[in-house]
């Protein structure tokens, strides 16, 4: 089956709201992010952009691994200092998997929207205990469809 690219691009953005509809609604009722979630997002954007680029995906290759380091190291650090969970490892394998589908360039970006908008909403709100699953899904699909 032959796809178009704008063809390829519309499925692939059904299948990418899917799986973060899937992940930001499990995440607010239980303020986690299920792996195999993450796993199918993580190896759908890679697969996608091997399948684009007709080889090795370097920058989602390289999005994926800084992301997930990024915010484990992060979520490490916060432990250490505060004895608590601040930022868990969902998040950080959600960004992986945000770093697989939009690549390395994009990650500040999308943190930055991501992170913006969640403090926003939680100094109105004035929410202390925050999932950060559907800010960051929000901000990866915002960056997919405008600037891929």
């Amino acid at each position: 089956m032959h796809f178009t690219p704008e063809t390829l691009h519309i499925w692939a953005s059904l299948w990418l709201a899917s799986l973060l509809i899937w992940i930001s609604v499990w995440d607010l009722k239980h303020l986690r992010i299920p792996d195999p979630a993450n796993a199918l997002l993580a190896l759908s954007g890679l697969g996608l952009a091997a399948w684009r680029a007709d080889g090795w995906p370097a920058a989602q290759m390289a999005g994926a691994a800084v992301g997930y380091i990024l915010f484990a190291g992060i979520g490490a650090l916060y432990f250490h200092r505060t004895g608590q969970d601040g930022l868990g490892l969902g998040d950080a394998k959600l960004l992986g998997a945000a770093g697989a589908w939009v690549g390395l360039a994009a990650l500040p970006g999308l943190i930055a929207v991501a992170a913006i908008s969640a403090l926003v909403y939680a100094l109105v709100t004035r929410c202390r205990r925050l999932a950060f699953g559907p800010w960051l899904s929000a901000s990866l699909f915002l960056h997919w469809i405008f600037l891929t």
